[in-house]
């Protein structure tokens, strides 16, 4: 690292407490990027693996309006088909991409600016089911249940972005579960939303929902606040035909995207950690290339998720360290190329709140932030490898993600902090610092306390029930659904799109009258 870029990397973490409330511990957008897994030898060694890919292997089924983009912008068609993307377009995606762009909240207080090495954290998943929160058993998700997810992670502070967490099941249309999702989210929380959509003729639908909500296309335009999430390639180095199709009408209807490749080591990309991750970034590549021949300002996301693999029996493994380092790795070639970055990380393997979950979901969401992901997905909610989501889980991942973002606003070493003087006069005086101004001007500002996490004595603890922490969770998600109704939609408005779409969720059941 250079002189220039050491003092550049203090001046962003001095900065953070300039940009914080005095009183808050943590907040969104910290700076992380510190954690670097590979060293710079091996990050320009997988730089230079996944452009010679594009340049010389490509990717299959491309969609005709991508081979006319790129094949006029210098790339070619091979025999067999495969379409490649020579390095100086490569280059010129990742150069002129949109940086330091914000995605942006029905509520502008919830805008999240999408620059450098700021962290945030997301929900995420599409899981089948939930953990339900009487039965405290997996059953099908539905419509009902993703709207009440997005109505806790609408009061979960550390929680800063919502992405679909689960899929509606009791909606078999493709189209109206596209547009349900959409308003379900969109009335849960004013966050920024992420959500995936399914057919590339569901996305005008979907725009002019948004478009109704923001007051106008313009409106929408300049301040989008949904992202649409697009796995546009079926690895390994295949285009997802349908879902290209999709990036391309959503791009053009305004939206922000996020590119996803999703491969999964030794089933659909390699088997080592390094090839995995090659494979990931050149995929993702390609898609940026695509989308930024479509707009060149698009507001996109570079985001390879590759998964890991159970090798014995073949089936997901998101709890293990080893993706873990994978996510680390993805977000530090984000940084690499200082490209808008998310990651996929908390994707655990336990089927409940345990010791399990804790510990693996804590390991794979602190390196990937450290690493300087700028949306760290899945991070609060899922569970059993993306096949359930636990509502009780987002408030206890509060917490949880409330001391990671701690360890990523770090040390801070100035002067100030340092407290010299105040050693020299507690030793020459009272000989503690419980009785210090000092001590008490920090106890806010400087100290993240849990609100589930029990600190208390273990006697206090007993007579108090001994409660579990996933029995508090459970207590405070109750307590949640049952008065927080969000209300950032105005009743007129929500009114309207239930004349102009066919809207599943009654209004009863977001808490309004008929």
């Amino acid at each position: 690292m250079t002189t220039a870029n050491r003092r550049r990397g203090r001046k962003d973490r001095l900065k953070q407490v300039t940009d914080s409330e005095t009183s808050a511990p943590v907040w969104p957008g910290l700076i992380g990027g510190r954690l670097k897994p590979l060293t710079p030898a091996e990050v320009l060694l997988i730089e230079e693996a996944a452009f010679s890919l594009l340049e010389t292997l490509g990717l299959s089924q491309a969609i005709p309006s991508m081979i006319q983009k790129v094949t006029s912008a210098g790339g070619s068609m091979t025999d067999d088909d495969r379409l490649l993307f020579p390095r100086e377009l490569v280059q010129w995606a990742i150069d002129a991409a949109q940086r330091g762009f914000t995605l942006c909240g029905q509520n502008p207080d919830q805008d999240l600016k999408i620059e450098e090495a700021r962290v945030y954290m997301s929900t995420g998943g599409a899981a089948p089911g939930v953990f339900d929160l009487e039965t405290h058993e997996y059953r099908d998700s539905s419509l009902q249940d993703l709207y009440d997810a997005a109505r806790i992670v609408d009061r979960m502070e550390n929680i800063h972005h919502f992405s679909r967490s689960v899929v509606a099941r009791d909606i078999e249309d493709n189209a109206l579960m596209d547009l349900n999702t959409a308003y379900a989210c969109l009335a849960g929380t004013s966050k920024h939303v992420s959500i995936s959509i399914s057919e590339p003729q569901n996305v005008a639908n979907i725009a002019q929902l948004c478009y109704e909500i923001a007051g106008g296309e313009a409106a929408f335009r300049a301040r989008p606040f949904l992202t649409v999430m697009v796995c546009h390639v079926v690895p390994p180095m295949r285009f997802a035909e349908e879902a290209c199709e999709v990036l391309e009408c959503a791009i053009e209807a305004g939206f922000p995207v996020q590119l996803i490749s999703a491969g999964q080591a030794g089933a659909t990309s390699p088997a080592t950690i390094a090839g995995s991750l090659v494979q990931a970034v050149a995929e993702t590549l390609a898609g940026l290339v695509f989308a930024r021949l479509i707009d060149s300002e698009v507001k996109a996301i570079f985001a390879p998720k590759p998964l890991v693999a159970d090798l014995r029996t073949g089936s997901m493994s998101g709890g293990g360290g080893e993706q873990a380092i994978l996510m680390a790795g993805a977000a530090q070639m984000g940084r690499h190329w200082n490209l808008p970055t998310s990651s996929i990380a908390g994707i655990t393997d336990a089927k409940r709140l345990d010791a399990q979950y804790g510990a693996e979901k804590s390991l794979a969401v602190t390196m990937a932030a450290h690493a300087g992901s700028n949306i760290v997905t899945q991070a609060a909610g899922m569970m059993s490898s993306l096949l359930g989501v636990s509502h009780a889980a987002y408030v206890s991942d509060n917490d949880l993600l409330g001391n990671i973002l701690r360890t990523i606003r770090g040390i801070e070493a100035t002067p100030e902090n340092i407290a010299a003087d105040v050693i020299e006069q507690v030793c020459r005086g009272e000989g503690h610092y419980l009785g210090e101004q000092h001590t008490f001007s920090r106890m806010k500002s400087d100290y993240f306390y849990p609100e589930i996490g029990d600190r208390r004595a273990p006697r206090a603890w007993q007579e108090d029930g001994a409660h579990r922490v996933g029995d508090v969770a459970r207590e405070k998600a109750r307590e949640i659904l049952s008065s927080q109704y969000p209300d950032h939609l105005p009743d007129a408005l929500d009114r309207a799109l239930r004349q102009k779409f066919d809207i599943r969720l009654t209004r009863a059941q977001i808490g309004r009258p008929e």
